[in-house]
């Protein structure tokens, strides 16, 4: 399985990175949202114990593994697999100094409340992992690479990460997960599920959407990036019905946010076609006022890439 693990210190930029990271070795990235849902599709609704996330975690990803590389970016990654030749494991910390100022940039406080935003976000971290890994802190040894972020941005962070993968050797297909290697790895997990009656139902896989322009698979990547979940065209909305009351006319927006209840339009052609769409959102509000909808134009659009640097998967 070439599978990069990163985690970090909150307000690292250790997401950014990992984003970064996954487009330059054109790896899967894998999300805590990604990782919900694979969960649920797993293991049901009902939320894993604590001290079953690991192994949980661990069978999901080793079934992933055998088909796909793999940038792990969650709180923890480091300690999901035993120091391997296929596994790099990455930590990104950086001096509370930067911290604080990073969340100062991205919530738009000052610095006391940007204190204590850090140390909330840091107790948080540590209980989460005292209670998944038994442990509030990794040990040194638990990482093949620890980056200080204090004097890098995101991008540099992502091209170390995928240089010191490359060197590693591990871009071929020929490090992917063996069909032995996850047997034995699901063999221990589920002895692990086993004991607290969880059974794997094989359901989690990776399926891509097959979107209908690129800026749909750029909008889907910078979701990914701040860890949102999204739904590609999961709804049409009826707007117009002929006499015997079929539809002759729908509007399908390109995304919906479960977490905000937000439907999301992107509108990047010519200014033409722009005023029929208008048109067809104009019409959603009116029939539909209890559906929320957000509109990006191909302004806003354009300072989205030119801010984040997105690229198409």
């Amino acid at each position: 399985m070439a599978l990069l693990t990163i985690s970090g210190e909150p307000a690292s930029r250790w997401e950014e990175a990992a984003n970064g990271a996954a487009r330059l070795l054109q790896f899967e990235l894998i999300t805590e949202p990604r990782l919900e849902k694979w969960i649920t599709e797993e293991f049901g609704e009902s939320p894993v114990p604590h001290r079953a996330w690991k192994p949980a975690v661990v069978s999901i990803l080793a079934r992933l593994a055998a088909a796909h590389h793999l940038v792990v970016a969650i709180p923890g990654a480091e300690s999901l697999f035993t120091s391997q030749t296929i596994v790099f494991r990455a930590g990104i910390v950086a001096p509370e100094a930067r911290r604080i100022g990073n969340v100062m940039l991205d919530q738009r406080v000052e610095r006391p409340a940007a204190r204590k935003i850090l140390d909330d976000l840091d107790t948080a971290l540590k209980a989460q992992r005292r209670a998944r890994l038994g442990r509030a802190k990794a040990p040194p040894e638990s990482f093949d690479l620890v980056l200080n972020a204090e004097h890098l941005d995101s991008a540099q962070l992502a091209e170390i990460l995928r240089a010191a993968v490359s060197a590693r050797g591990l871009t071929t297909d020929d490090t992917l997960l063996s069909n032995a290697a996850e047997a034995q790895i699901q063999f221990q997990t589920r002895m692990q599920l086993a004991r607290h009656g969880i059974a794997p139902a094989g359901r989690a896989s990776i399926r891509h959407a097959q979107f209908g322009h690129p800026s749909e698979q750029l909008f889907a990547n910078l979701l990914d990036f701040y860890r949102i979940r999204w739904d590609y065209e999961p709804r049409s909305f009826p707007l117009q019905w002929d006499k015997d009351g079929n539809v002759t006319e729908a509007f399908t927006p390109d995304f919906y946010l479960p977490e905000f209840d937000l439907y999301v339009e992107l509108t990047t052609m010519k200014q033409a076609l722009v005023t029929r769409k208008n048109r067809k959102i104009k019409l959603l509000r009116a029939i539909y006022p209890h559906i929320n909808i957000q509109v990006f134009y191909q302004k806003d659009f354009q300072d989205l890439v030119f801010k984040y640097g997105l690229k198409a998967s």
